[in-house]
């Protein structure tokens, strides 16, 4: 299956933009009467078959809709301080896209070491990912936040908190909290963790401080490590 991404599909014919118009005529070397798939993003696959090859309009007919596709029963929303490398944040955001994830809040906190991030290049990524993985619905990338905006939000799931201070007493393993089927809202610190004032404020707001194990984690590898325990006790 070739899947591209078409937030703005129109039926039953659609023009690919000239970036994708070349990347299905000239590398793909697709023919007239050839099939592709489309998707807007919000959980619908359009089966479809190649009209005209222009190498900048490239016309596709919709020949099938499945609306729904592969929707998820649960919804993960990941709010993650993007590190100082900015690779390794870009891999969170691959990785969680093709686990499954429904939003992602990049969060900025006390000890964070970028407060900057270049939304269209990150969307770019997920949109990759997207299409790589096959999925019908894109994730939601929001524009950087405070972590205490994000803390405050009103939400009506699960919330949890992974940090590393002893100080606030025992954490949970997140395995054994996920229930199937919820709304989980998890927050992922920077490199520095979240500081202690950040911490208490969680837990003031309803937070649950977690584990993720007993190794230390870098925070790419937690935020893709709770991505993967919340898709795995919601597909056992």
């Amino acid at each position: 299956m070739q899947l591209f991404y078409a937030p703005e599909i129109t039926l039953p014919f659609y023009t690919l933009p000239e970036e994708e118009s070349k990347h299905c005529v000239r590398v793909l070397r697709m023919e007239p009467g050839d099939e592709l798939h489309l998707t807007d993003g919000r959980g619908s696959m359009y089966r479809c078959k190649v009209v005209d090859t222009n190498v900048k309009r490239c016309v596709v007919e919709v020949v099938e809709h499945t609306p729904e596709y592969e929707k998820m029963d649960y919804q993960l929303i990941m709010a993650v301080a993007p590190t100082k490398i900015i690779d390794r944040f870009e891999w969170f955001l691959e990785k969680s896209t093709e686990v499954g994830i429904s939003e992602i809040y990049p969060i900025e906190c006390e000890h964070s070491e970028r407060r900057q991030i270049k939304h269209e290049r990150e969307e770019k990524v997920v949109t990759a990912a997207v299409k790589q993985s096959l999925k019908a619905y894109h994730p939601k990338l929001h524009d950087l936040s405070s972590v205490r905006d994000v803390i405050a939000m009103p939400f009506d799931g699960e919330k949890y908190i992974a940090h590393c201070n002893s100080s606030f007493g025992e954490r949970e393993y997140l395995g054994r909290l996920i229930k199937k089927g919820g709304k989980v809202l998890i927050l992922i610190g920077p490199e520095g963790d979240f500081s202690p004032e950040e911490i208490t404020f969680a837990l003031q707001n309803g937070f649950k401080p977690i584990s993720l194990g007993k190794e230390r984690l870098r925070t790419e590898t937690a935020a893709v490590v709770a991505t993967v325990i919340t898709a795995t006790i919601n597909k056992m």
